[in-house]
């Protein structure tokens, strides 16, 4: 006899239970728990034997490792910053998921790459959830796009969407937004769990089955991440980020996940009164407003993806009258700002008790990689020594809870790109290959006593 078993699964890590709760006991979510019902036939003794409509399948093709396969054919959209981002432009039946603020510029974004890639010969539509038509029109003649080859349409029903979608047999569809969309077959409101997990994948698997390519726009939490299930991200082929601050016209698309590129490669935009420009020179634009060397301000020569950018690191050291000091970072994660006040307090007797620490990476730009570990140590003992670094300085290297310092990966490129934009010498740690770079001095240090026994005079 046909017997009904309903578990709960969680649809951020997908452990399951036999009963519902609000939190997951698997990764600690809420309100991530949702039934799942199925049928199955039970035996003589009365236990669950044998699935429904388990039948035997049928046989797939195995290849080996040998295989040689042919790239996929890549689409141009003429806008370097976005082909840069993608691995070198649109693949086709891949699915795009792009997330970001609200008012930080995707709409503008992806109605400029909708329109190039138009342009190029792709028979592209663009579907709002959140705008009318006529809102799309407007902006689209505010960016100078009103004569783009672009299909508009407004819904949020997914079973019109596909039909249309079938009928039209586009090769890009960009929906915007994912949480708008709403699926008849999920019995909750849209915007929620089941209904955004439902609809992406059936967008996505709609794109595979048909050759389309479809970008995804997702709003993001207070926390910065994808709103939504995190199944979502590992259905596409891509996740972009669209990160920026509003008091800046710097805007900075980075890729965390690609399956057909490099991830965490960077696209730069600014944005103008006629929608986003392409940043060629990301260094040199993020140290445009940087003046004469002053106490707390160190040039950091980093690498983004396979691109070296350079920016500007600002600290500032002050008495605290509270009796727990501040310790406020702004692009830059806050729990290695406190492990580097640690060790230069622990090995090179430099304290920061009862003073406030201000960190801030200038243009709106987040870092996040290690070699950034020696240019916040040398913006801290700068501003706490009232002493600027050397002019013409740029700073890298990775540090460690012994205080000894690490190379960082693509020196030479690094140094490239710093004499490029004019700067003379650079201070790095001692280790890996011998590198010689004209017009730039590298000075290579083992520990950060050392370093800042030798630039500060500190110590």
């Amino acid at each position: 006899m046909a017997k009904t078993t309903t578990t709960f699964t969680c649809s951020a890590c997908g452990a399951s239970s036999n009963k519902w709760s609000g939190r997951c006991d698997g990764c600690g979510d809420w309100n991530t728990i949702s039934e799942d019902t199925g049928l199955s036939t039970s035996g003589p003794s009365g236990k669950a034997s044998k699935s429904i409509g388990a039948r035997r399948g049928s046989t797939i093709e195995l290849t080996d490792l040998a295989t040689e396969e042919a790239p996929p054919p890549r689409t141009h959209s003429g806008m370097n910053e976005l082909d840069r981002v993608l691995g070198g432009g649109l693949v086709p039946s891949s699915a795009i998921l792009v997330g970001g603020d609200p008012g930080i510029g995707k709409s503008t974004l992806l109605l400029q790459a909708a329109a190039q890639f138009a342009n190029a010969g792709l028979k592209t539509i663009y579907v709002s959830g959140e705008e009318a038509n006529a809102q799309v029109r407007m902006r689209a003649k505010r960016l100078g796009l009103a004569d783009a080859p672009v299909k508009l349409a407004a819904e949020t029903n997914l079973r019109n969407i596909l039909t249309t979608l079938e009928v039209e047999k586009p090769q890009l569809v960009i929906i915007d937004s994912i949480q708008t969309m709403w699926s008849d077959t999920v019995d909750s409101a849209p915007g929620s769990v089941s209904q955004v997990r439902s609809a992406a994948h059936e967008l996505t698997t709609f794109a595979k089955r048909n050759g389309i390519s479809v970008v995804l726009v997702g709003h993001v939490t207070k926390d910065g991440q994808i709103a939504g299930p995190r199944v979502v991200e590992h259905m596409v082929d891509t996740v972009l980020y669209f990160e920026g601050e509003r008091g800046h016209q710097f805007r900075i698309l980075r890729a965390v996940k690609n399956r057909f590129g490099p991830s965490d490669e960077i696209g730069v935009f600014e944005m103008t009164g006629r929608g986003l420009s392409q940043v060629t020179n990301p260094s040199a634009l993020f140290l445009s407003e940087r003046g004469e060397p002053s106490p707390g301000s160190v040039v950091f020569a980093g690498v983004e993806g396979t691109r070296p950018v350079l920016v500007e690191l600002q600290a500032l050291v002050a008495p605290s009258p509270h009796s727990q000091p501040r310790r406020t970072v702004v692009g830059w994660d806050g729990g290695r700002l406190a492990m580097i006040l640690a060790v230069l307090e622990s090995r090179c007797g430099i304290p920061f008790t009862g003073l406030d620490v201000y960190l801030n990476v200038a243009g709106g730009m987040k870092i996040s990689e290690p070699a950034a570990d020696l240019a916040v140590a040398a913006a801290l003992v700068s501003a706490r020594e009232d002493s600027a670094l050397p002019e013409g300085a740029v700073v890298f290297g990775e540090i460690s809870l012994s205080g000894a310092l690490r190379p960082a990966p693509q020196t030479e490129n690094r140094l490239k790109e710093s004499q490029k934009l004019g700067f003379t010498s650079a201070i790095a740690p001692t280790g890996g290959k011998t590198i010689d770079v004209n017009g730039i001095s590298l000075n290579q240090m083992g520990d950060l006593t050392a370093f800042v026994g030798e630039v500060f005079g500190a110590g």
